[in-house]
């Protein structure tokens, strides 16, 4: 125990202790035994390095240090990530052509590192770039700003400066850089510090609106890299949508469908596709949002006829903003599956959505937006870690054309898996972005 009764734990950075009040640190928390120990070969913000080793049932519980971390931030910026794709993302909503994030830096005074990203597509994200961009600055400037703050309570101020879902993108950016900065500070991977539970996911792969014939291509490619879960978009035309899910089931006939309309469907038209698929002896494991974001009685109706005659679960994705719309969903019986997405509620958001969800019986999916290793890996680890998620959809940099993340988790087809680095183990090289 330090000075004036503090427990004193060596930072991950340097040699300087980083001290939390006795009385303030939880006594049925354990911590692993070398927690704390000075660590050798630090490497540059705390990226490479290893965190203690710890048997699974140890967790530093993300709650505590929300209590007990008090955050002293050095340096924080946003910048823009823009990168190629491989080729166009049409979904029945929008079509992206190159990606166009915000990339987050956060610089604790003890010298560690965390980062973060906003990701922006149009109709489904709020925010545009530039919006992104601006908003980033104002939530930096407040955080140089406002030392000697619990962990909870500035991501509690952060939530006032970019409130609701019209902010919720570049929120989630910012949480994710605070966030990783003192998972890096305390030295813990983010897939320990959100519970343990394990450290690899298995996600499925998005095959865009394509031609029947492209999407048959990739469906094979898919399949011989290990791919069993294929998310298809469809919604713009229902006889082409048909017309693909019948080409991808002549070249990959084993693997598992998830739909996702995207809000492309009217409630007839998607318990069409039902119907048609019951006659190709085709059942998805799940249709994702099939109708308009409001129409709430369209969803429940196919929600309803979708369990009840075919055994299809179906996902509220683009109707679900806040935790409102999901008491809704949960009080109407309007959909069986929520998905969550950090950029549509944020990381504090998600977690109260998640809470909500689970207490009301409701099954979990956790998806993104086309977003880059940054914020696909905090939201692995944070898959990881809770182990609650029954859909896990994270496959968007498989999309990209380049990869600006350095380190970060390891794939392996389906198969991302996250190491003891601490935090969340990726990061960019700073001077190379715009």
């Amino acid at each position: 125990m330090g000075p004036s009764g503090f427990f004193s734990l060596h930072s991950s950075c340097h040699s300087t202790l980083l001290c939390f009040p006795a009385n303030r640190i939880s006594s049925t928390r354990k911590f692993p035994s070398n927690f704390g120990k000075p660590v050798k070969g630090i490497a540059t913000a705390c990226m490479a390095a290893e965190a203690p080793a710890a048997p699974p049932s140890t967790v530093f519980g993300f709650n505590n240090l929300m209590e007990t971390f008090t955050v002293d931030v050095h340096r924080a910026e946003g910048r823009p990530l823009n990168v190629p794709l491989i080729a166009p993302f049409t979904i029945a909503s929008s079509r992206l052509d190159k990606v166009e994030n915000v990339a987050i830096r956060i610089e604790l005074n003890k010298g560690c590192v965390g980062w973060g990203e906003a990701p922006i597509l149009p109709y489904v994200t709020a925010e545009d770039q530039q919006t992104a961009l601006s908003k980033a600055a104002d939530a930096c400037q407040f955080l140089k700003k406002s030392p000697g703050k619990t962990l909870g309570l500035v991501l509690q101020e952060i939530e006032g400066i970019l409130p609701g879902h019209s902010f919720a993108s570049v929120r989630a950016g910012v949480e994710m850089a605070l966030i990783d900065a003192v998972a890096n500070s305390v030295g813990i991977p983010l897939w320990r510090l959100f519970g343990g539970f394990s450290n690899e996911i298995t996600t499925d792969i998005t095959i865009p609106i394509v031609s029947s014939t492209e999407a048959a291509e990739l469906a094979s490619k898919y399949g011989k890299q290990g791919f069993n879960i294929l998310k298809l978009k469809v919604g713009k035309n229902l006889n082409a949508d048909i017309e693909v899910l019948q080409a991808i089931r002549m070249v990959h006939p084993n693997c598992s469908f998830i739909l996702d309309a995207n809000e492309g469907y009217n409630s007839d038209e998607a318990i069409q596709v039902l119907e048609k698929l019951h006659e190709m002896k085709v059942t998805p494991i799940l249709f994702e949002q099939p109708v308009h974001r409001d129409d709430w009685e369209g969803l429940g109706r196919v929600s309803h006829v979708a369990k009840n005659k075919y055994g299809v679960s179906v996902a509220a994705d683009e109707s679900c903003r806040g935790l409102a719309d999901v008491k809704k969903i949960v009080e109407e019986k309007l959909a069986d599956v929520i998905n969550i997405k950090l950029a549509k509620v944020g990381v504090l958001g998600a977690l109260k959505i998640i809470d909500l969800a689970r207490a009301a019986g409701l099954d979990l999916m956790i998806g993104g937006v086309v977003e880059t290793r940054l914020a696909m890996g905090f939201a692995g680890h944070l898959a990881a870690g809770l182990g609650c998620f029954k859909f896990i959809d994270l496959d968007t940099p498989i999309l990209l054309a380049e990869d600006p993340v350095l380190e970060g988790y390891k794939v392996s087809g389906p198969v991302y898996k996250f190491s003891n680095a601490r935090g969340h183990g990726g990061f960019l090289h700073w001077e190379n972005i715009a």
